[in-house]
């Protein structure tokens, strides 16, 4: 059975140096271990006699999910032990604070706010395609690396897809932090990842306004207000805002997950590419919705079925983000079209796919003026012109399509280091016809097939005119 924990004492080989911290759900102990030159913390629920399951509940449940998630966007899982003994969870100790300083800072910069946004959006898809949703997104729960990625912990709420749901077996009630729950954890809905997107978008508010978007609500009353009363407009509140923030936010907190980003990925995409984000009547709003439309999402709310549960990967393939690498050379017109029917077909299945249309505009690694053409036209623009002209033929709204034209002397690098960090997941591209020189130095569509996270098909111009297409396919899940 758990027992009293004192400075100097060991568990398991791990020496308790210092109480670091105690808040309502467990403790947290600074430790050292002599095989372990990882800076350490050891968590330690706390379970006081007569109280309810849900500390002892939420400590399985991070004892479960920590050790199956990897990467920089969550702490390095080291040992753990349950209720036989001394529970306990040991992970990385993360150095500096959480973003919860920032509670107390607020309103900050909207540049600022959106650089925030778009990390813990990133840190968002990554869990994500992990199987993992995290439904406890708050300050308090992000931390930043000294390298810069949003760090998220705490998986007490959690659900991962392939184990079970202990949360959902034991409770009934909504389970979430107040201020931050969306509106399908209201209805005990635990089957979408945009929950926690709609959890960011009540911190980007806040961030940006210094106050809650739905206040700090006590009862299940209160919570269930969010299901049809939406917030002031942040604009309202800080007329500084932007238009693209307020559009970016105000659509992270829709009432029907549809409504907002299909997924955290393409979250991450729009703050960090403010000048590529469609403006709609939520972008000029200074209003709360009428009596009539708040009563209207309150019948849809009480009849409206419950979500079918869904797996999370299945979700995230449904809206993909497709990079279309195109070749704008004139010699290579045939096999820009053979991509474009490729990448036609792809639309046609993936319904709710965002397309970056990508271009490389080769520059010498030498520092000289390459930036018009003979007639002085800028090279940029021009092949700004080019990629628009491109995808003019598939027809596509325009807040599911981008342009980017990217300048760099290595055109694989850059197109893998863009494919990184906008979260695509598939790519396209075209390969030029093979050469001697190309199989010795490697092709671009070649080096992204060997080194890209994503899928990549590979498009080839048959001389009829049709297109071939090929590759390999990565799994998006961990």
């Amino acid at each position: 059975m758990p027992r009293g924990l004192e400075p100097g004492q060991e568990v398991d080989g791990f020496r308790l140096e210092e109480r670091m911290h105690q808040g309502g759900m467990a403790v947290l102990w600074r430790v050292t271990h002599p095989a372990q030159r990882l800076p350490l913390v050891m968590k330690v629920p706390l379970i006081a006699y007569g109280e309810g399951p849900g500390p002892i509940v939420g400590f399985e449940v991070e004892q479960m999910i920590l050790p199956r998630l990897s990467g920089p966007h969550v702490p390095r899982f080291v040992a753990a032990a349950d209720f036989s003994e001394q529970p306990y969870i040991v992970m990385e100790r993360l150095p500096g604070e959480s973003l919860l300083p920032f509670v107390e800072k607020a309103p900050l910069q909207p540049a600022r706010v959106a650089e925030i946004g778009a990390k813990v959006a990133a840190a968002l898809h990554e869990i994500h395609r992990q199987h993992v949703i995290h439904f406890d997104v708050k300050p308090s729960n992000i931390m930043t690396r000294e390298s810069g990625e949003a760090v998220l912990i705490d998986y007490g709420l959690s659900r991962h897809d392939r184990l079970p749901d202990l949360l959902a077996e034991e409770f009934r009630l909504p389970v979430g932090t107040a201020p931050y729950i969306s509106p399908e954890q209201v209805l005990a809905n635990r089957n979408d990842p945009r929950s926690d997107i709609f959890s960011l978008g009540v911190m980007l508010y806040l961030f940006a306004t210094g106050e809650r978007p739905f206040g700090n609500p006590k009862g299940s009353r209160g919570l269930r207000r969010r299901l049809y009363r939406d917030p002031w407009p942040p604009r309202r509140i800080c007329p500084a805002i932007p238009p693209w923030l307020q559009e970016v936010i105000l659509r992270c907190l829709e009432v029907d997950p549809e409504k907002r980003p299909a997924t955290a990925g393409q979250l991450a995409f729009d703050l960090s590419h403010p000048e590529l984000v469609v403006l709609t009547e939520r972008a000029e709003r200074a209003n709360r919705a009428p009596f009539g439309v708040r009563m209207k999402r309150w019948f849809s709310t009480q009849l409206k079925p419950a979500a079918e549960p869904r797996p999370i990967a299945r979700h995230l393939a449904s809206a993909p983000i497709v990079m279309a690498a195109i070749d704008l050379s004139p010699e290579m017109s045939e096999l820009a079209e053979a991509l474009r029917t490729i990448v036609g077909r792809v639309l046609e299945i993936e319904s709710n796919a965002r397309l970056a249309c990508v271009n490389v505009l080769k520059v010498p690694r030498v520092g000289i003026d390459f930036g018009e053409d003979a007639e002085g036209r800028n090279l940029h623009a021009r092949r700004l012109v080019e990629l628009k002209h491109w995808a003019r033929p598939l027809v596509l709204m325009e807040d599911r399509v981008t342009y980017t034209v990217l300048e760099s002397p290595d055109p694989a690098d850059a197109l893998l280091e863009y494919a990184r960090h906008a979260h695509v997941d598939h790519i396209v591209i075209g390969a030029r016809g093979s050469s001697s020189i190309r199989r010795f130095l490697g092709s671009v569509s070649s080096q992204l097939v060997a080194q890209a996270s994503c899928n990549v098909t590979v498009v080839r111009a048959l001389p009829s005119g049709e297109a071939l297409s090929g590759g390999r396919s990565s799994d998006i899940s961990a």
